[in-house]
């Protein structure tokens, strides 16, 4: 292997994609579910440079023959060089959470900061809160060390904190939706950040988004220590590194994340999002057929048989189901908004959009239970819109042709995820 990751498990690693848009080399998962594998792949030394991921970053730091002093300090290795046979060990997530705050304008200096969980990021962020001149720094764990000044998650509920770091893995896919730290009663906060990646946006930050406070995944960071590391694997620095840094993550943000179509029943989702999954090689999933292929039966069946309550029922179970996944467009029924919780499922991978088209095009009947009539149809769309309204990131006027939606849909995604692009 020339180049690449090793760690335990390696299913769901964002870091091979990132490399390769970063550089012109072949880079390599290599998974290692046990100590005695990793342990032979470092006596080996058969890589020019590699990426460390848990649980083996304290592991390789016998086997480095150098550790800068960053790395050291934090005890963990994630980055190292062989230089004609001698092994060079560096830490890059230090300088990629020095990154995130950066990057998002979050100061540490004199704040109270809540990390959660106890791992080697735990490390990380805990060094960058004290170089950064946080007034208080305490750990969060669900089996707090007394000893070491660790509260549980209660107690920290009840602090008031401006900065919550999590670095646990409560929320990470594919156990989304929990959260272990209530923060409605901190009066105070400021900031979120997590250095959880997938989902884009765990429960924790969607609470945060709901305060108005800065909310900040742990992408941007992962982007970000790539591309130190990435300087380390080549000897040399890249031009501008900040903004490889936002080139790089905006780029597979938008390839990674969802594209959730809502609207009403006939406003053109399935025909935008087949054109849309077309453009930019996402899967398509119709949640309306998802729904008839999980329950065995036809939606106008389901709403004889258990009535709207039961449709919605399986529909939130099917959202939960493809929304927690990626590169997908999501083409909803006109009545997803309607049940609490599920824009949130939607939102924590991608982003909403709103197929807005004139409810004197819609269609009447057919294969739709609830559009029966023109009043209805009316009475419908009076009580939906401003659910649609609340819930999307784009909103698009379906008022001509297919293509001109489709542009104008790929026009407001892309101003999202990178505004100087679009």
């Amino acid at each position: 292997m020339q180049y690449g990751l090793i760690g335990g498990r390696l299913g769901h690693s964002y870091s091979k994609i990132i490399h390769e848009l970063l550089c012109d080399y072949t880079y390599d998962l290599c998974p290692l579910p046990t100590e005695e594998q990793a342990h032979a792949f470092m006596r080996a030394r058969a890589f020019r440079a590699i990426n460390v991921t848990i649980p083996y970053k304290q592991l390789v730091m016998p086997y480095c023959d150098e550790i800068d002093d960053m790395a050291r300090a934090i005890h963990a290795v994630n980055t190292i060089v062989n230089r004609g046979g001698r092994l060079y060990g560096y830490n890059t997530d230090y300088a990629g959470f020095c990154y995130l705050l950066d990057r998002h304008g979050v100061e540490l200096r004199g704040k109270t900061v809540l990390i959660l969980g106890t791992g080697g990021t735990h490390h990380t962020t805990r060094a960058v809160a004290r170089d950064r001149g946080a007034a208080a720094v305490i750990t969060v764990s669900r089996r707090p060390n007394r000893a070491q000044g660790q509260i549980s998650y209660d107690e920290a509920a009840g602090v008031d904190a401006q900065v919550v770091i999590n670095t646990s893995p409560a929320g990470m896919y594919p156990e989304v939706g929990v959260c272990n730290l209530d923060i409605s009663r901190m009066q105070h906060l400021e900031a979120v950040l997590d250095a959880i990646y997938n989902p884009f946006r765990t429960e924790l930050l969607l609470r945060a988004e709901e305060r108005g406070v800065t909310a900040c995944n742990g992408f941007e960071m992962l982007v970000a220590q790539a591309v130190y590391a990435a300087e380390h694997f080549l000897d040399r620095p890249f031009a501008d590194c900040n903004a490889e840094i936002a080139r790089v993550h905006s780029q597979l943000t938008e390839q990674l994340s969802n594209v959730a179509l809502i609207g009403m029943p006939s406003s053109g989702k399935s025909s935008i999002g087949r054109a849309l999954a077309r453009r930019t090689g996402k899967t398509l999933v119709d949640l309306d057929e998802e729904i008839e292929r999980m329950s065995g039966r036809r939606i106008p069946d389901i709403f004889a048989q258990g009535g709207e309550a039961e449709f919605r029922r399986l529909e939130t179970a099917a959202v939960a189901k493809f929304a927690k996944e990626n590169r997908q467009i999501l083409a909803c029924g006109g009545g997803v908004v309607k049940t609490p919780g599920n824009v949130r499922l939607l939102r924590q991978n991608g982003v909403v959009v709103f197929i807005d088209r004139p409810v004197e095009q819609l269609a009447v009947g057919g294969y739709r239970p609830l559009s029966k009539s023109a009043e209805a149809l009316r009475a419908m769309e009076a009580e939906r819109r401003p659910l649609y309204q609340a819930a999307a990131d784009v909103t698009v006027a379906n008022l001509t042709t297919l293509e001109a939606a489709v542009d104008a849909a790929a026009e407001g995604i892309h101003e999202i995820f990178d505004p100087e692009r679009a």
